[in-house]
């Protein structure tokens, strides 16, 4: 962690207080087994970042009490409570100052059990939370050790949206894949009528060398797609990724949202390969982008998946309006849709 610039000392029974965010992902983009510099096995992924949900978080400092007196607000964040407890532990060590117990609250807007990284966020904002309360600032690498160490698995939220491809049991970047992704709108939607997936219950399969070796060719066309800003490449890559992972998800809709991911000449689809959430993937500069988008929705909803967000990849995060009657989208937030959105409502009221 790396000191930030002094603060003023708080007045007379002031507790010291912080405060911290992180943001959320819509899912992968890539996931599978990778090998590392020294040629070692590594789970990794690379996920699509999308602006607007996520988890904010304070932590008010109590010293003087015992390390164990933390609690946290809502109770059942459980990971986010110790992460904080973990990260009181290092700020204290590295401000020479006895660990203490606090009361950590959370919120967050990101819907649970989509594979949008709402546990991540949660462990990351309350990191970010405690830090700030010592006045220290932690680097991306100390905020991901101690994700791990809280939740055992992360994802790379605390590298703001940078594409890397990520070990996220270990905290550790594999690979930095350039600087961003290729510009592209996703039409956000949740297979499984958006129902919640069980990480834990997911089946669990040794990887063949064979599958070590695909996955490597996923990843240095990744790398090349990334490289010239190729949303086509990136596209392929990213359904080849989700079309294997329903090796163990096994979406029944899968087939359908590929099929109509073709027919409206979407670039392709990703989906989240430990959760529901799913995205249709479109170069902005092909012709008739508000054409294909609302064609999107309609297929999506006559298949009866519920669309959810229609966002792009260019940050801050920018709904596509669904008419040129609309005008330019609003920037740094996400618009609810237009009465006139040929799409079912989602069942997902965070989104």
């Amino acid at each position: 962690m790396i000191p930030a610039a002094p603060a003023a000392a708080p007045g007379a029974g002031v507790l010291p207080t912080g405060t911290g965010h992180a943001p959320c992902h819509h899912g992968e983009l890539l996931q599978g087994v990778f090998l590392d510099d020294d040629g070692r096995r590594c789970a990794g992924l690379v996920t699509l970042p999308m602006a607007g949900p996520g988890s904010s978080a304070e932590f008010v400092r109590r010293p003087g009490t015992a390390p164990e007196a933390l609690t946290v607000v809502p109770a059942d964040r459980t990971k986010a409570a110790r992460a904080a407890a973990l990260a009181v532990a290092e700020c204290a060590e590295r401000t020479g100052q006895p660990p203490c117990g606090g009361e950590l609250r959370i919120s967050c807007d990101i819907p649970v059990g989509l594979g949008m990284g709402s546990s991540t966020s949660d462990v990351i904002a309350a990191v970010r939370a405690v830090a700030d309360s010592y006045r220290l600032r932690p680097a991306p690498g100390a905020v991901a050790r101690l994700a791990v160490r809280a939740e055992l698995a992360c994802d790379p939220l605390m590298l703001d949206g940078r594409p890397v491809l990520f070990a996220q049991r270990e905290g550790r970047v594999l690979e930095v894949l350039g600087p961003a992704l290729p510009p592209l709108v996703v039409v956000g939607c949740a297979l499984g009528g958006g129902a919640p997936v069980d990480t834990l219950s997911l089946p669990v399969h040794e990887p063949a060398d064979s599958d070590v070796r695909a996955w490597e060719r996923m990843r240095t066309r990744l790398r090349r797609a990334v490289a010239t800003g190729d949303a086509q490449l990136l596209g392929r890559v990213a359904t080849a990724s989700a079309r294997r992972g329903q090796q163990v998800l096994g979406h029944p809709e899968f087939g359908a949202l590929t099929a109509l991911a073709r027919r409206v000449g979407a670039t392709g689809v990703q989906i989240a390969h430990s959760g529901a959430v799913a995205g249709v993937l479109f170069d902005p500069a092909v012709p008739g982008l508000r054409h294909r988008v609302r064609s999107c929705l309609r297929a999506l909803d006559a298949h009866g998946i519920p669309a959810t967000r229609t966002f792009t990849t260019v940050t801050p995060t920018k709904e596509i309006p669904d008419g040129p009657a609309h005008g330019p989208a609003h920037r740094g937030v996400d618009r609810q849709a237009g009465p006139r959105t040929p799409r079912r409502p989602a069942r997902l009221p965070a989104l």
